[in-house]
């Protein structure tokens, strides 16, 4: 399919975050802010951790060295929340389904 390689190649070039928003700038010039609690890591972060952050791969990804949190360019440009976002309704419901039995 034409054009579905450009989010295999999407470099990030820079990152800012503020209490509640994680902005991710891309070499194709676009932009995405994406909510902070998405990425429970960061989101428990000092500000200071937060900017603690280096380019993996020349851009394809991003570390921030005092979290042992790594992020893909291409899963930022979509959008997408981390899995440890994603687990936390399931654990949550599982811990209901225990009490409750």
């Amino acid at each position: 399919m034409p054009g579905t390689d450009i989010l295999e190649k999407i470099r990030v070039t820079n990152v800012i975050s503020t209490r509640d928003t994680l902005t991710v700038d891309f070499d194709d010039g676009r932009s995405v802010s994406l909510p902070l609690m998405w990425f429970p890591r960061l989101f428990r972060a000092t500000q200071r951790q937060r900017d603690n952050w280096e380019l993996l791969g020349r851009g394809f990804g991003v570390h921030w060295l005092d979290l042992d949190e790594d992020l893909s360019a291409k899963g930022l440009a979509l959008g997408w929340p981390s899995v440890e976002f994603l687990r936390k309704p399931a654990q949550r419901r599982t811990r209901r389904q225990k009490q409750t039995a």
